[in-house]
C-alpha cells in the first residue's frame, strides 16, 4: 500500500510541476484513499495537496490540508508554510500567525516564516490604522456602537503586533465612544488604562490627552471639580512638550468645566485664551470652537446677544473650512440661544437646518440632539403636542444608537413637556427614568437636574412637601459637585415651594440666595427670575408695592439682555401686582403688553396665559361680558395645546364668572369640569378648590344636600393635605390660611337647616387645626374631637365667635344642652373684608385711645369681593360708624351686647374668637354705662374648644405640680436688635424677685438668663415667668445671648427665644406667665394668633398669661404683685388675673386700661399650690 500511495505522490508532484494543480490534486487524493499506514507518507500527501489548493486560491481546502498535515507530522515546515499563508489570504490575522508562530519555534530562522511574519505585521498595522480611521468616522457621525466595534478591532490588533502606542490609543478612542453613548463609567476606565500605557511608553502627548479625555468624562458625570484638576494636568504637559494645540485645547476644556461650575467669568476667560492660541497656530477648525465655547458661556450669563455673535462666528468659520458637522452645531447653539430670548420661532428654523445637515451627513446622535431641540423650542411656543413628538423620535434616535446619557435627556424633556401639558403623573414618570439612568452612568449633575424637575411636577400636582424634599436633594447635589448654577436654581425652586406653601418669608430667603448667586456667578438672566419670584413672594405677602420694585428689575433685565419672553412675564406680574393694589386700568395696561408680546414671539401659552389675567382684572371690575370673550380666547388655546392644567384652572375662573352673575348652572358645569381635570391630573389642591366652589354654587341654588356634600368633601381632601405635612407646623399653618371657604360652608349649611350645635361643631372642626396636631402629639389622647361628642366639659358661658360675610356669629354655651346662637350684621356691611377690616380699625383704635403703641398697618379692603352667602337666621343689625362712642364700646356693641341676656348673672366668660376677634382688649371693653366687661366677669380665650379638650383629657401627671422658673432683665449687652441697642429692665428684675420671695426661688437674671439655660430648665417646672423684652410681630423673647455663641456679635439664634425653640424643648407647665410686651400677639390666620402664646400651648403648657401691648414696669410691678398674692391663696388663674385688675383700678395711678388690660389668660384655668412649688 506504501508503494502505491507514494506512486501517486510522485504523479502527483510532477502534475504539480507541469502547471497541472487540478490534476494532481486527483492524484494526492487517490494516494490519501489508499490508506496506508504511514503517517509521515500521508502528511506529505495532504502537504502537497494544500499546496495545489493554495495554487488554486482554494485558501480553506488548502488550510484544511495543512491541519491535517500538522496534526500526522508535527515538524511538517512545508505545511506550516501553507497553512499560514492560507490564513494570510483569508485575512484571519490571529489565525495566521498562529501558524507562523508554530513554524518559527521548529525553524526559528526561517526565512519564508519571518518574511511573511513581517508581512502580515504590516498588512495588520494597516487594517488596525483602517479600523481606528473609521472608528473615528462613525464616532463623528454619532454611530457609536460602530465606532465601539472598529476600535475593539483595532485593540486586538495592536495587542496582536505588541504595538503598545497603538493599544493605548485604541483605549483613549474606545473611551470616547463609550463616553458618546453616555456609558462615563465605562469611559473613565478607558481613559485610565490609555494614560496607564502613556506614562508606561513615554508618550507624553499622550499622557496629556488621557488626562484631556478623563477631564471630559468627570465632566459629563456632572464632576466639575474631579474634571479641573485633570484638564490642570493636561495643560501642564502640554506646556512642557511645546504642544500649543494641546494647550489650547486643554484652555477650552477648563473653561466648560468651570461652565459647569457656573463659573462663567471664569470660564470665559479660559475660551478667550483657548481662541488667541487657535488662531497664534492658525488652527481655524480650533477657533470656530473656542467661539462656539464662549458663546455657550455667554448664554450661561444670561447675555444672550452677545452668545449669538460668537455663535455666528463660529458658524461662518464651518462653512469657511467645510466642517458640515460644525455648521450643525453652530446652527443648533444658535436656536438654543433665540429660543431663551423668547424667539422661538427662529430658533426653530435654526433647529431645522441642523436637523437637515445632520441627517445629510448621516450623524444620528446630532440628528437626535436637533429633534431635542425642536422639542424645547414648541414648547416654549406652547405647543405641547408637536413638542412631545419631537422628543419621543430624540429618545428613539438615542435608544437606537444606544446613547443612555440621551436617553436620560430625551426622557427629561419629555417630562417637562407634560409637566407643561398639566399631565403631571405622566411628568414623574417620564423624570424618574431620567433620574434613574442619570444613576446608572453616575451623572451627578443629571441626577440633581431629574430631582429638580420632579420637585416642579410635584409642587404643579399641591404636594409641596414632597416637592421640597426633592429640590433639597437637587440643592445637595449642585453643593456637592460645586454647580454654583445649579445651586441658585435649586434655591429658586425652594422658594416656589414654600411660597405655595404660603410660608413667604421662608421663600423670600431662599429667592434672596438665589439672587445672590446669580449676581455673584454674574447669570443675569437667573438674576432677573430672582427679582420675578421675590415680587411674586412679596405680592403673596400682600406688599404689592414692594412687589412692583422687584418686577420692574426683572423687566429691566429682560429689556437689557433682549428676553422678549421674559420681557412678557414682567408685564403680566407687573399686571397682578396691580391687580392687588386694585389699579385695574394699570393692570390691564401691562396685560396687554404682555399679550402683545406673545403674539409677537407666536408664544401660545404666554398669550393665553395674558387673556386669563385679563379675564381676571375685568371680572374684578364686574365687566363679566369682557372677562368671558378673554376667558374664551384662553381656554381656546389651553384646549388646543392640550394643557390640562391652564384649562383646569380657567374652567374654575369661568365658573367664578358665572356665579358672580348667579348663573348658577353654567358655573356648576365649569366647576365639575375643573373637577375633573383636577381628578385626571391628581391634583388634590384642585380637587378641593373645585369641591369647595361647587358646594357654593349648589348652596346659591338652595340645594342645601349637596352642597354640604361638595363642603364636606373638600373639607375631607384640604385635612388629608395637610396630614400630610405631618410635624410641619409653619407649613400646616400655611396652607390652612389659604383654604377658608369649605370649612365656613360647612357650618353655615347647618346653620341653615336649622342644626345649631352641629354648626359650632362644624366651626370648630376649622379651629387651631395644627394646634392641635401638636397638642396631640404632646397628650397623645384617645379621641379629643369635638365631633358629635358631649360639650358637657365646656364652660358656662363660653362664646364661640365666627365671621362670615358682613354678619359675626356668636354662639353661646349657657350649658350642655342649651347652646344659644345670635347673627349680628354689622354696619350694613356687605363684604366679609369690610368687617375685618373694620375691626382691625377698631382694636388699633382701642389701644390708640389706651395710650399703647400698635404699628400693624391696616389695609383697605378690596372692593371686588364676591357677594356671601346669607345664613337664614334671625340677624341683629349693629351699626356703629357713626357713633360718637369710644373703640372699646363700639367693640363691646358687636361682640357683648347682643348676647348679654345669655350671659347675665354669671361671672365667668370664655371667648373662642375668630380673625381680628383674637386681638381684641376683652377686659377693657365697655357698656353704655362705661362699666368694663372685667367688672363683672374673669375673662379667658381659647384658640378652639378642642383644645382645651385636649388639655383636660390629657393624662394626669403630665403637668408638673413643684417646680419654678423665673427670668428677669436679661443681659441685652451687644445686642444689636433692629438697628440699635436693647435698654435693660431693671423693674423686670424686680418683679421676678418679688415672686422668687414669694415662692422662695432664685431668678435668672442678667448674664445668668442665657437662651442656652432657660431652654435647659424650661421642660422641668410648673411655673414659668418670664420678664423681658418681646418681638412685637410675634412676641417672641429676647434673652442673654449664649455665651458659647460662634460669634462675638450675638445673632437672634442666639438670644432670641422662638415659637420653634418652645415647641422642640416641650414644656409640662401648668402656667406660663410673659411679662413680656406683645406676647399675646402674632399673625393672625386661619390658624389663630401664630405667636409666642401658641407655641407654648403647644409645647404642652396648660396656660398662658401673655400681653396685648408694651407695658409699664411699675405698673408689671404692682400688677405682678396682686397676681401672685391671690395665687399664693389657692385662686385660680382667671380669678387671680381679674381681682390684679380690679385692684389695679382702685389705684388713682395704675386705673388707665393701658397698666391692666394688656393681660390676656390663655388655656386652662389653673390653680397652683405654692408650697409645692
Amino acid at each position: 500500500l506504501s508503494v502505491i500511495a507514494k506512486e501517486c505522490l510522485e504523479k502527483g508532484n510532477k502534475e504539480y510541476r507541469q502547471g497541472e494543480a487540478n490534476n494532481a490534486i486527483i492524484s494526492y487524493t487517490e494516494g490519501l484513499q489508499v490508506n496506508c499506514k504511514d503517517k509521515r507518507l500521508n502528511a506529505k500527501l495532504y502537504s502537497n495537496r494544500a499546496t495545489a489548493h493554495f495554487r488554486l486560491a482554494n485558501y480553506v481546502e488548502c488550510l484544511d490540508d495543512a491541519t491535517v498535515a500538522v496534526q500526522l507530522e508535527p515538524t511538517l515546515i512545508q505545511a506550516i508554510e501553507k497553512g499560514a499563508r492560507a490564513c494570510v489570504e483569508l485575512s484571519w490575522d490571529k489565525e495566521a500567525r498562529s501558524w507562523l508562530h508554530m513554524g518559527l519555534t521548529i525553524e526559528n530562522n526561517n526565512e519564508r516564516l519571518l518574511q511573511l511574519l513581517r508581512k502580515s505585521n504590516a498588512e495588520l498595522k494597516v487594517k488596525a490604522h483602517t479600523y481606528a480611521s473609521l472608528g473615528c468616522a462613525y464616532y463623528r457621525l454619532g454611530q457609536f456602537k460602530t465606532a465601539i466595534q472598529y476600535h475593539q478591532r483595532h485593540l486586538e490588533i495592536a495587542k496582536e503586533v505588541g504595538d503598545k502606542a497603538g493599544e493605548g490609543r485604541s483605549y483613549g478612542n474606545l473611551g470616547n465612544a463609550y463616553q458618546g453613548l453616555g456609558q462615563f463609567k465605562t469611559a473613565i476606565q478607558y481613559h485610565q488604562r490609555h494614560l496607564e500605557i502613556a506614562k508606561e511608553v513615554g508618550d507624553k502627548a499622550g499622557e496629556g490627552r488621557s488626562y484631556g479625555n478623563l477631564g471630559n468624562a468627570y465632566r459629563s458625570l456632572g464632576q466639575f471639580k474631579t474634571a479641573i484638576q485633570y484638564h490642570q494636568r493636561h495643560l501642564e504637559i502640554a506646556k512642557e512638550v511645546g504642544d500649543k494645540a494641546g494647550e489650547g485645547i486643554s484652555y477650552g476644556n477648563l473653561g466648560n468645566a468651570y461652565q459647569g461650575l457656573g463659573q462663567f467669568k471664569t470660564a470665559i476667560q479660559y475660551h478667550q485664551r483657548h481662541l488667541e492660541i487657535a488662531k497664534e497656530v492658525g488652527d481655524k477648525a480650533g477657533e470656530g470652537i473656542g467661539y462656539c465655547h464662549l458663546g455657550n458661556a455667554y448664554q450661561g450669563l444670561g447675555q444672550f446677544k452677545t452668545a449669538i455673535q460668537y455663535h455666528q462666528r463660529d458658524l461662518e468659520i464651518a462653512k469657511e473650512v467645510g466642517d458640515k458637522a460644525g455648521e450643525g452645531i453652530s446652527y443648533g447653539n444658535l436656536g438654543n440661544t433665540y429660543r431663551s430670548l423668547g424667539q422661538f420661532k427662529t430658533a426653530i428654523q435654526y433647529h431645522q437646518r441642523d436637523l437637515e445637515i445632520a441627517k445629510e451627513v448621516g450623524d444620528k446622535a446630532g440628528e437626535g440632539i436637533s429633534y431635542g431641540n425642536l422639542g424645547n423650542a414648541y414648547q416654549g411656543l406652547g405647543q405641547f403636542k408637536t413638542a412631545i413628538q419631537y422628543h419621543q423620535r430624540h429618545l428613539e434616535i438615542a435608544k437606537e444608537v444606544g446613547d443612555k446619557a440621551g436617553e436620560g435627556i430625551g426622557y427629561c424633556h419629555l417630562g417637562n413637556a407634560y409637566d407643561s401639558l398639566g399631565q403631571f403623573k405622566t411628568a414623574i414618570q417620564y423624570h424618574q427614568r431620567h433620574l434613574e439612568i442619570a444613576k446608572e452612568v453616575g451623572d451627578k449633575a443629571g441626577e440633581g437636574r431629574s430631582y429638580g424637575n420632579l420637585g416642579n411636577a410635584y409642587h404643579s400636582l399641591g404636594q409641596f412637601k414632597t416637592a421640597i424634599q426633592y429640590h433639597q436633594r437637587d440643592l445637595e447635589i449642585a453643593k456637592e459637585v460645586g454647580d454654583k448654577a445649579g445651586e441658585g436654581r435649586s434655591y429658586g425652586n425652594l422658594g416656589n415651594a414654600y411660597r405655595s406653601l404660603g410660608q413667604f418669608k421662608t421663600a423670600i430667603q431662599y429667592h434672596q440666595r438665589h439672587l445672590e448667586i446669580a449676581k455673584e456667578v454674574g447669570d443675569k438672566a437667573g438674576e432677573g427670575r430672582s427679582y420675578g419670584n421675590l415680587g411674586n413672594a412679596y405680592r403673596s405677602l400682600g406688599q404689592f408695592k414692594t412687589a412692583i420694585q422687584y418686577h420692574q428689575r426683572d423687566l429691566e433685565i429682560a429689556k437689557e439682555v433682549g428676553d422678549k419672553a421674559g420681557e412678557g412675564r414682567s408685564y403680566g406680574n407687573l399686571g397682578n401686582a396691580y391687580h392687588s393694589l386694585g389699579q385695574f386700568k394699570t393692570a390691564i395696561q401691562y396685560h396687554k403688553r404682555d399679550l402683545e408680546i406673545a403674539k409677537e414671539v407666536g408664544d401660545k401659552a404666554g398669550e393665553g396665559r395674558s387673556y386669563g389675567n385679563l379675564s381676571t382684572v375685568y371680572c374684578s371690575l364686574r365687566q363679566f361680558k369682557t372677562a368671558i370673550e378673554y376667558h374664551q380666547r384662553y381656554l381656546e388655546i389651553a384646549t388646543e395645546a392640550g394643557n390640562k392644567a391652564g384649562e383646569g384652572r380657567r374652567y374654575c375662573l369661568l365658573g367664578r364668572i358665572h356665579l358672580h352673575q348667579r348663573e348658577l348652572t353654567k358655573a356648576i358645569e365649569c366647576y365639575q369640569r375643573h373637577l375633573e381635570i383636577s381628578k385626571e391630573a391628581g391634583d388634590k389642591t384642585g380637587m378641593a378648590c373645585s369641591l369647595c366652589s361647587l358646594g357654593s354654587s349648589f348652596e346659591c341654588q338652595g340645594n342645601l344636600m349637596m352642597a354640604f356634600d361638595c363642603y364636606h368633601s373638600s373639607v375631607q381632601l384640604y385635612d388629608d393635605i395637610r396630614a400630610s405635612l405631618q410635624l410641619h407646623d409653619q407649613w400646616k399653618i400655611s396652607y390652612r390660611n389659604q383654604h377658608q371657604s369649605a370649612y365656613k360652608g360647612l357650618w353655615r349649611i347647618n346653620l341653615n337647616q336649622g342644626q345649631v350645635v352641629k354648626a359650632l361643631l362644624a366651626a370648630e372642626k376649622g379651629r387651631a387645626q395644627a394646634l392641635r396636631d401638636l397638642m396631640a402629639t404632646k397628650y397623645q389622647p384617645g379621641d379629643s374631637s369635638t365631633h358629635g361628642a358631649s360639650l358637657s366639659w365646656v364652660p358656662l358661658s363660653t362664646v364661640f365667635i365666627a365671621i362670615n360675610g358682613p354678619c359675626v356669629y356668636l354662639w353661646v354655651c349657657l350649658s350642655e344642652d342649651n347652646i344659644q346662637m345670635r347673627q349680628v350684621h354689622v354696619n350694613n356691611y356687605k363684604y366679609e373684608e369690610e368687617l375685618e377690616c373694620f375691626t382691625k380699625l377698631l382694636n388699633k383704635t382701642a389701644l390708640k385711645e389706651i395710650g399703647a403703641r400698635d404699628t400693624v398697618p391696616i389695609e383697605n379692603p378690596p372692593l371686588d369681593s364676591p357677594t356671601e352667602e346669607k345664613v337664614a337666621n334671625q340677624v341683629i343689625p349693629v351699626d356703629v360708624r357713626h357713633s360718637q362712642s369710644s373703640a372699646l364700646k363700639k367693640l363691646h356693641d358687636i361682640i357683648v351686647a347682643p348676647i348679654a341676656d345669655l350671659i347675665e348673672g354669671n361671672d365667668e366668660i370664655t371667648f373662642v374668637p375668630e380673625g381680628p376677634f383674637c386681638l381684641v382688649p376683652y377686659a377693657a371693653l365697655q357698656d353704655s354705662d362705661s362699666s368694663y366687661l372685667s367688672d363683672s366677669f374673669r375673662i379667658r380665650v381659647l384658640p378652639s374648644l378642642t383644645t382645651l379638650k385636649l388639655i383636660h383629657d390629657c393624662p394626669a401627671d403630665f403637668h408638673m405640680k413643684t417646680g419654678a422658673l423665673l427670668v428677669g432683665d436679661p443681659c441685652f449687652k451687644h445686642i444689636i436688635y433692629e438697628g440699635g441697642l436693647l435698654v435693660q429692665l431693671p423693674g423686670a428684675r424686680k418683679e421676678v424677685e418679688m415672686i422668687g420671695r414669694i415662692l422662695h426661688v432664685s431668678p435668672l437674671t442678667g448674664q445668668m438668663a442665657t437662651k442656652d439655660e432657660v431652654l435647659k430648665r424650661i421642660s422641668s417646672v410648673a411655673l414659668i415667668h418670664i420678664a423681658a423684652h418681646g418681638k412685637l410681630e410675634t412676641g417672641e423673647v429676647i434673652l442673654a445671648p449664649n455665651t458659647t455663641r460662634e460669634n462675638p456679635q450675638p445673632q437672634e439664634k442666639d438670644y432670641l427665644l422662638t415659637m420653634k425653640d418652645v415647641i422642640e424643648a416641650g414644656l409640662r407647665a401648668r402656667l406660663v406667665v410673659l411679662s413680656c410686651c406683645h406676647t399675646a400677639r402674632g399673625e393672625v390666620m386661619a390658624e389663630g394668633v401664630v405667636g409666642m402664646a401658641r407655641a407654648l400651648l403647644g409645647a404642652g403648657a396648660r396656660s398662658v398669661v401673655a400681653t396685648l401691648w408694651a407695658i409699664d414696669d411699675e405698673g408689671t410691678l404692682e400688677f405682678m404683685s396682686f397676681f401672685y398674692d391671690a395665687l399664693a391663696k389657692g385662686k385660680r388663674a382667671s380669678e387671680a388675673l381679674n381681682q390684679a385688675m380690679k385692684c389695679m383700678r382702685e389705684i388713682e395711678k395704675f386705673k388707665k386700661e393701658i397698666y391692666w388690660a394688656p393681660f390676656v389668660l390663655i388655656g386652662d384655668d389653673v390653680n397652683l399650690d405654692f408650697k409645692d412649688i
